[in-house]
């Protein structure tokens, strides 16, 4: 706005009607460049990205070797947190998608680009997911013991306990290697086919002959919405499957009926840190410097803090819960996370993952400062990954309710660093692979309007 009001003046020296004429061009519906493609700046971000996917393996290659007895399941660990996370962005982008082809909302035509970029990233986590399940014995009880006798035996070598071996029996119909592995390939399966679907889908829209027509917009539009409503109801049921399956199985005798919902709504917080924090970027640069107006970006910040608040409500419902029915099988999750120093970085991540961002989200004025969003959807990325840090470390012996710094603890930033890395540069590939502003859409026209935010 600034570089138009330089502009006015430029022209409008000694001449009121050309002044007049700046000032209403200035103000007017504004007009997209002819080029709509992800600009240059974004080949450097993927150079970036690489840099910072070397520098971490190298780096979780160093703790590996020099860590300790614990060194590589530190690493182990760290990994599955760097999975879980970008799981959640290639997922959670999907559902996303499916979410604002549903409902319609304006607030999906600027962000539609960085979710189908999202989602279109399932090959790579399909190759990194290979990991988790080479080294499966060495994070989950399931796979340690996966028959009946392998957990007699270790119940009579004192490695199990009573409850332990209860548990894996009872529940090694969903929790076996070949089950979950079977799970993991509908799964992927559901991602590649809904996801593959709407982003053809996608293209073909912006290239329909007959765009811009009122019955294009209705017929793409029915398409999408049918096929997209459908698909949420799926993901939410598998991805509690995936939860169940990766993070609340590491607690074998734990559960919890609100942990899948936890999980979506916390896929929700992050994907929108993560699209909210790529557009912004992208809007220094054309096309998204016309199209991103500060009406737009106030509306997501409000869609933020809704996830927010609800990421606190399921978390603090689950502790509720919990802690009314007091029951010997479930307080112990919540004890080993409070006690021996965990009661720390739970107070940190209470602070981190909400109180900061519901505190700043609260002002109108906050998200409508473009620098000020840009900081805090990267705190919130950071937030996420602290969040999964008290959820995966506690429930290995040697850390529940134990909290102790060691070398291998800082696999825990030196892994993730590898693997947001690597998924970041498949991210930004995607992204500079179509036009980040969808044409065919009734949407583009008001987004080009007059802004009216202030």
């Amino acid at each position: 706005m600034a570089h138009g009001h330089e502009q006015f003046a430029h022209e409008g020296a000694g001449d009121p009607g050309a002044a007049a004429h700046a000032l209403h061009a200035d103000h007017g519906p504004r007009v997209l460049p002819a080029d709509l493609n992800a600009p240059p700046v974004v080949a450097v971000w993927k150079t970036r990205a690489l840099i910072a996917a070397g520098a971490g393996l190298i780096l979780s290659a160093i703790i590996a070797l020099l860590g300790g007895p614990l060194g590589f399941d530190h690493v182990l660990r760290a990994y599955l947190l760097g999975f879980m996370l970008t799981f959640g962005f290639c997922g959670g982008g999907l559902c996303f998608l499916m979410l604002q082809y549903v409902t319609g909302g304006k607030w999906g035509l600027i962000m539609r680009r960085p979710m189908e970029a999202m989602s279109n990233t399932l090959p790579v986590i399909v190759v990194l997911f290979i990991p988790l399940m080479i080294f499966a014995k060495r994070l989950w009880m399931w796979a340690a013991f996966p028959t009946h006798e392998a957990v007699e035996k270790a119940l009579h070598s004192g490695l199990l306990d009573e409850g332990q071996a209860h548990s894996l029996d009872w529940k090694r119909i969903m929790l076996s290697p070949m089950s979950v592995i079977i799970e993991f390939v509908v799964v992927f399966g559901f991602m590649a086919l809904w996801g593959g679907i709407l982003s053809k889908w996608s293209l073909q829209r912006d290239a329909d002959p007959a765009a811009g027509t009122q019955g294009s917009f209705e017929y793409w539009r029915i398409k999408a919405e049918n096929l997209s409503g459908i698909g949420i109801l799926i993901y939410v049921a598998l991805l509690t499957i995936v939860a169940i399956d990766l993070v609340m199985s590491l607690d074998i005798t734990w559960y919890s009926t609100m942990y899948g919902l936890i999980f979506l709504v916390g896929q929700g917080y992050g994907v929108l840190a993560l699209g909210v924090h790529t557009i912004i970027r992208l809007s220094n640069f054309q096309p998204l410097k016309t199209a991103l107006r500060k009406t737009e970006q106030y509306d997501l910040g409000k869609f933020m803090l809704g996830f927010v608040m609800l990421n606190i409500y399921l978390s603090f419902a689950q502790f509720l819960i919990i802690w009314s029915a007091n029951s010997p099988e479930e307080i112990p999750w919540y004890l080993n996370r409070i006690r021996g120093g965990w009661w720390v970085i739970c107070s940190l991540d209470f602070i981190f993952h909400w109180v900061v961002p519901f505190c700043l989200l609260l002002s109108r004025q906050f998200k409508y400062d473009s620098r000020k969003m840009l900081a805090l959807t990267g705190w919130m990325i950071f937030a996420r990954c602290f969040d999964l840090f008290w959820m995966i470390e506690p429930n290995f012996p040697d850390a529940a309710a134990n909290l102790h710094f060691s070398f291998g603890i800082f696999a825990y930033i030196t892994v993730p660093l590898f693997v947001i890395g690597v998924w970041l540069y498949f991210y930004l590939t995607n992204l500079a692979s179509r036009p980040v502003i969808v044409r065919n859409d009734p949407h583009t026209a008001e987004v080009l309007e007059p802004e009216h935010a202030h």
